[in-house]
């Protein structure tokens, strides 16, 4: 294999492969709808890059199927002309999870699996792993604040953490040596159409780890593991489970606990992000990141260096007048931890969401639990359904969420393009702009103008 030839280039985990591939010294190249930061710092590091969806646009060197490999994701349509072309021409083609898939055959697979909680837990884990003597190769869903990018290399680990994704059944490609499963509340109905359905494809997940590796499961959790003969299984979650938390302390914005563990107690660890839910994240990380040979030290340590993921709980100002946060939150269990942890932190002053609720079908299943998890804020900001991939359904817009929230919750709808002028307008106390679509986009001007009101 000479060339690797990317069918959605820019994508958060698309990029991470795209960028292992270009350490080996392949030739890399792609197609994505729009540029992006990622597809501009892809295209600096030397991959070729279009955003036009011409066949005569794929390079020259890509265009043989016996040297070149096409890697593609789910969110192309079927009937894209560059998948078509590569389909017709006999190449090999895989979805991004097979390649990972490869990879956890070849090496030992740390993989975080959940409905939320995932890209925080996999990014700690990396962190400490990647700091410690273990060290660790990684393929991350978010851009670690630590080292800038949503991936990790190292020379001679035998360790890579994935993030292991249940959209369109992806996991399933995955062989782990070690799995954290962090939550399995049922998401992408579209794609699985029930919630038993949804359950049965994480049982089939805990069914590929391989023996003599581990599960590591969150208490409370509604789907049942189904383990081959050799893997053990442990619990986890913040007050109980073989690994748990104790002694917590929340004070002055920072947060400490002791890490109680079957392998050895780890007393006074500091939280580098102090967000209440990161304790959670922190133990499945720290449990499974202890279960491969890190040390106390080296975990007390990880846990206090870690800086976060962008999009995640990722403050852009934090005064004592004016707190600016954002949060890729985008179902309805995130949402509600989110803001429960945003209540925690911040329980004397008047927090304000701007929400831009994702996909349609998401809106359609969720908008009750939608509206029950933001009515624990002061108030609440609603932007029109950002499609990603979807058309619209009739009937299905942010005012179902709107109409349902609780009485005494502030709440207004707006379109997209008006956010910036309401920002102009208003004195916010604490506001966080949640979601998943790109409404992110406007964080940096945002916060530029909270700030100018100092």
């Amino acid at each position: 294999m000479k060339s690797v030839y990317f069918v959605g280039a820019g994508g958060i985990g698309m990029s991470a492969i795209a960028r292992y591939f270009l350490r080996q010294g392949k030739v890399v190249a792609g197609y994505d709808k729009t540029p992006s930061k990622l597809t501009e710092a892809l295209e600096k590091e030397g991959m070729l890059i279009h955003y036009d969806e011409d066949v005569e646009k794929i390079p020259q060197a890509c265009r043989d199927p016996k040297d070149t490999l096409v890697i593609y994701t789910p969110a192309i349509p079927a009937e894209h002309k560059e998948l078509q072309f590569f389909r017709n021409g006999g190449f090999d083609i895989q979805k991004r999870a097979q390649v990972l898939g490869t990879l956890t055959k070849e090496h030992k697979g740390l993989c975080v699996a959940g409905t939320h909680g995932k890209t925080t837990t996999s990014t700690m884990c990396a962190h400490i792993m990647h700091q410690s003597s273990k060290d660790c190769n990684a393929f991350l869903g978010g851009i670690s604040k630590n080292y800038g990018t949503n991936y990790i290399l190292s020379d001679d680990s035998d360790y890579v953490v994935i993030e292991a994704d249940e959209f369109d059944r992806s996991f399933h490609w995955l062989r782990p040596w070690m799995t954290v499963i962090t939550s399995s509340d049922p998401d992408h109905l579209d794609i699985y159409g029930t919630k038993e359905a949804y359950l049965e494809s994480f049982r089939h997940y805990t069914t590929l780890i391989q023996p003599g590796g581990a599960l590591i499961i969150h208490t409370g959790l509604e789907m049942k593991p189904d383990v081959a003969e050799g893997v053990r299984t442990y619990t986890y979650g913040i007050d109980g489970g073989d690994f748990h938390a104790e002694n917590i302390k929340i004070e002055k914005g920072e947060i400490t606990f002791d890490f109680i563990s079957p392998i050895e107690n780890v007393k006074g660890v500091r939280l580098g992000q102090p967000v209440p839910i990161n304790i959670d994240n922190g133990i499945g990380a720290m449990a499974m990141a202890q279960l491969n040979g890190c040390t106390a030290d080296e975990l007390r340590k990880g846990m206090e260096t870690y800086a976060g993921v962008d999009r995640r709980f990722d403050f852009s100002l934090r005064t004592e007048k004016h707190v600016v946060l954002s949060d890729y939150a985008h179902h309805p269990k995130e949402i509600y931890q989110s803001a429960k942890s945003m209540k925690q932190v911040y329980h004397d002053r008047h927090i304000t969401a701007i929400f831009q609720p994702h996909l349609y079908t998401r809106t359609r299943d969720f908008y009750k639990d939608f509206a029950d998890a933001l009515s624990q804020l002061d108030e609440v900001i609603l932007c029109d359904i950002y499609p990603a991939r979807e058309q619209p359904i009739p009937g299905v817009t942010s005012q179902l969420i709107y109409d349902r929230l609780a009485p005494g919750v502030e709440k207004s709808m707006i379109k997209k393009d008006e956010v910036l002028d309401l920002v102009r307008k208003r004195d916010f106390d604490v506001l966080i702009i949640l979601g998943a679509g790109d409404l992110d986009n406007y964080v940096p001007e945002i916060t530029k103008i909270i700030e100018s009101k100092h």
